[in-house]
C-alpha cells in the first residue's frame, strides 16, 4: 500500500481542503483517482476526512490503494542507458516517452521498460506487476528528453528522493524559447499551481507552491533564444510555464507555447542536460549529461543560416 508523509511547511488557502491539497498541490492522485484507490488520511496523527481543512505546520500522513496487478506489464524497450548498478540507473530518455503508466498509456512507458530489466522487481519475462514500485524518482514530461534517473530497490529510491526532496540536487535545462529575455541572467519565483480553467495545465497562482528557476541566456537569434534553465523547485510543467510567465514561452510546446510561423512544425524544444546527485554509498554527487538531441542541431542550424544570410 503506497504511502506518504509530510509536514506542511508552506502557507495555504484557509478553505483548501484536503483532497484538493492532495491532487492539486501535491500532485499525488488526482481527484478520481483518490476515490478509486480509496484514500486514507491522518493529520496531526488523528483519522480525518478528505474534506478537512489543511494549514500549515499540519503533520499530514497518506495511504491508498495500489493499482492493480495488471496495470504495469515488463516490456523489452530499448533505452540509451548513461550509467547502471545494482541499484540505479541513469537513461537518456527519448522525446515522446512517456515517464509512468497513466489513462491512454498502460504501455511503452519508460517504467514498463525499467521492470523488464530489474528482475528483482519482477517476476518471470512477460509477467504482470503492481505499479506501487515503478522506481521512478523524478519525472521529465513526454515531450522533454534527457536525462533521468530510477532506483532498483526501495533504500536506493529513499536515498534519491530525499536529495530531490532537499533541493540538494542539480538540474540544468537547455532550451529554445520564443524572444530575447531582457537580461542575460535572471531568476523567476513565484508560486504554481493547477490553472483552475483546465486541469491539464497550470499556472502561476498566489495559491500555489514555491516554484524557482534560474535562467541564463546562452545565444540569441532575431527573434530566438538559447537558454540554461536550472530548477531549483520540482513542480509539474515549472520551466514551461516559468517561460511563458515572463513572455518567452518555449518553442514547440503544445500547452504553453504560441504558435511559430518559421517553425510550424517544431516539437517542444527543452531537454534535460545534466544531473548531479549522490549515489548509495558516495560521498561526492556525481554529474550525469546527455548531448542535445538532433531536433536541437536543426533548430540552431537553421537559425545560424537564417542570421548569416
Amino acid at each position: 500500500m503506497p504511502c506518504f508523509s509530510q509536514i506542511i511547511d508552506e502557507q495555504v488557502p484557509s478553505s483548501l481542503r484536503l483532497d484538493r491539497y492532495v491532487s492539486e498541490i501535491l500532485n499525488i492522485l488526482s481527484r478520481s483517482q483518490i476515490k478509486a484507490r480509496k484514500l486514507k488520511a491522518r493529520i496531526n496523527g488523528k483519522d480525518v476526512k478528505l474534506s478537512r481543512r489543511v494549514k500549515r505546520g499540519d503533520n499530514l500522513e497518506l495511504n491508498w490503494d495500489d493499482l492493480p496487478p495488471a496495470d504495469i506489464v515488463p516490456q523489452d524497450i530499448p533505452l540509451v542507458i548513461i550509467y547502471e548498478d545494482k541499484n540505479c540507473v541513469v537513461v537518456n530518455k527519448a522525446q515522446g516517452m512517456v515517464v509512468h503508466p497513466g489513462a491512454g498509456n498502460r504501455q511503452g512507458t519508460l517504467a514498463n521498460a525499467l521492470y523488464f530489466r530489474n528482475p528483482a522487481r519482477r517476476g518471470s519475462a512477460g509477467t504482470m506487476v503492481s505499479a506501487a514500485r515503478t522506481g521512478i524518482v523524478h519525472r521529465l514530461d513526454k515531450d522533454t528528453s534527457g536525462v533521468i534517473i530510477a532506483a532498483y530497490n526501495d533504500e536506493t529510491h529513499a536515498f534519491l528522493s530525499l536529495q530531490f526532496k532537499a533541493r540538494v540536487t542539480r538540474k540544468n535545462y537547455i532550451a529554445v524559447i520564443q524572444g530575447i529575455p531582457p537580461e542575460r541572467t535572471g531568476r523567476i519565483e513565484n508560486f504554481i499551481a493547477r490553472d483552475p480553467k483546465n486541469r491539464k495545465r497550470f499556472a502561476v497562482s498566489d495559491n500555489g507552491r514555491t516554484a524557482i528557476t534560474l535562467y541564463k541566456v546562452i545565444k540569441t537569434w532575431r527573434g530566438y533564444s538559447l537558454v540554461l534553465l536550472s530548477p531549483k523547485t520540482g513542480r509539474t510543467h515549472q520551466l514551461r510555464v516559468h517561460m511563458r510567465h515572463i513572455g518567452h514561452p518555449i518553442l514547440g510546446d503544445p500547452v504553453y507555447g504560441n504558435a511559430d510561423s518559421l517553425f510550424p512544425d517544431a516539437s517542444l524544444m527543452l531537454h534535460s542536460k545534466s544531473l548531479a546527485i549522490k549515489l548509495p554509498g558516495g560521498t561526492e554527487r556525481k554529474v550525469f549529461t546527455s548531448d542535445l538531441p538532433d531536433r536541437f542541431s536543426a533548430v540552431i542550424d537553421k537559425l545560424n543560416r537564417l542570421k548569416n544570410g
